[in-house]
């Protein structure tokens, strides 16, 4: 597979690293994910059922070993890996860092061809380098994304967590290839590092560089609500949302008239694209509405789809799991994990010509590997043995 001689230590917590790991494991890497005594706290988020479902999407792929970093002995263990690894991907904090002489300076100088991918809430320098965060915070909310995510006189909406995590994740792999590609080229390892802070600004870059250019669109809409009556979420009869995405106004707005069977409109000196109907835009907004009210959602589908205009139903979450079209382009695809609710997961969405992904495997119990990993690195039984028995590597059963 296209990254079968890669090691990845994955030392990260929670979604955004670990995340970025996954990807290199199916595509073949071989990563081992380094768990503290009691486990990763991501566990938890599935609280008690039995698939740890959100584990499984994560931190599936890879083996794990279950090992206090924090006790001197364990400390080499990990540093007798990171000798040979090729990727470390890690989310601790500087003072953490610090204080298990993990920086990245102390482990280039233990292995020089290492690439160190770090995530961070808010980045490296300034006052909030050492503040904690989750990516409703530091990639939602300190961004501007949720100044945009509320209507009018009403607070922003809570964004679905584990996005702007699975978006950072992103960011973080395109580095760990970009210091790769530089290694492969000059045989030096490199320090990568991104925020949810960073990758969250630059999602947002459209409305922020506006707001530089004068034009605050989410301030207007504060104001006076979402004054788009071409891009907007309209509820069909049938009670399903449809988002209308009309951007040629000139040449698609007659062929909405037409689909909303409002004939009328083509002579009402309001009606009119464009400058009369957005200056009745909240009066439009209505009357399309109350249009749109009368039809059913796959009956104004069918309309809009026939007319060429840009339209998409606002699928649940239980629909986009039989989504055909999703599961004929392998994006939904099958999980023999042999566990209850786990039947599916969610591939890489990235495709590469010729490489296929690795069929997803169940996401490892804490310390399933431990003996396992520790003989590969070198250490006899008896050394095992001690480990285990003073407790700084612990073997699931």
């Amino acid at each position: 597979m296209l990254f079968s001689d890669l090691k990845v230590i994955d030392a990260a917590s929670f979604l955004a690293g670990p995340c970025a790991a996954t990807i290199l494991a199916d595509y073949g890497a071989d990563v081992i994910k380094v768990e503290p005594p009691g486990g990763d706290r991501h566990r938890s988020i599935a609280a008690n059922h039995p698939s740890e479902h959100s584990w499984q999407l994560t931190d599936r792929n890879r083996r794990d070993i279950c090992l206090d970093i924090a006790a001197p002995e364990g400390h080499a263990v990990l540093m007798q890996m990171l000798k040979s690894a090729d990727v470390f991907v890690v989310n601790f904090s500087a003072a953490q860092m610090k204080k298990h002489n993990l920086e990245w300076e102390t482990l280039r100088a233990v292995n020089p061809r290492l690439v160190y991918a770090e995530i961070s809430a808010y980045g490296l320098k300034g006052a909030d380098a050492e503040k904690r965060a989750f990516d409703l915070t530091g990639f939602f909310a300190r961004t501007g994304i949720l100044d945009w995510m509320h209507e009018k006189d009403e607070p922003p909406v809570v964004a679905p967590g584990g996005v702007g995590d699975h978006a950072t994740a992103m960011t973080l792999f395109a580095g760990i290839m970009m210091a790769l590609y530089k290694r492969d080229r000059t045989g030096e390892g490199s320090f990568v590092h991104t925020s949810l802070a960073a990758t969250g600004t630059w999602a947002n870059g459209l409305a922020l560089q506006s707001v530089i250019a004068g034009v605050d669109t989410a301030a207007r809409r504060d104001e006076e609500g979402w004054s788009n009556p071409m891009q907007n979420i309209y509820t069909t009869g049938d009670g399903r949302h449809m988002f209308i995405a009309v951007q040629n106004i000139r040449r698609d707005w007659p062929k909405l008239v037409d689909v909303l069977e409002r004939p009328e409109w083509h002579e009402d000196e309001t009606m009119q694209a464009v400058k009369p109907l957005f200056r009745n835009r909240f009066q439009a907004k209505a009357r399309i509405a109350e249009a749109v009210g009368c039809l059913s959602a796959q009956e104004l589908g069918r309309r809009l789809e026939a007319a060429g205009i840009v339209h998409g139903l606002v699928y649940r979450n239980a629909e986009v799991l039989d989504d055909a079209q999703l599961i004929d382009n392998g994006v939904i695809v099958p999980f023999d994990s042999g566990l209850p609710g786990a039947d599916r997961t969610l591939a890489t969405p990235i495709n590469i010509s010729g490489e296929a992904q690795r069929t997803p495997q169940r996401a490892p119990k804490i310390g399933e590997h431990s003996t396992e990993v520790l003989a590969e690195f070198g250490y006899d039984g008896a050394a095992i043995e001690a480990l285990l028995a003073s407790g700084v590597v612990r073997q699931s059963e």
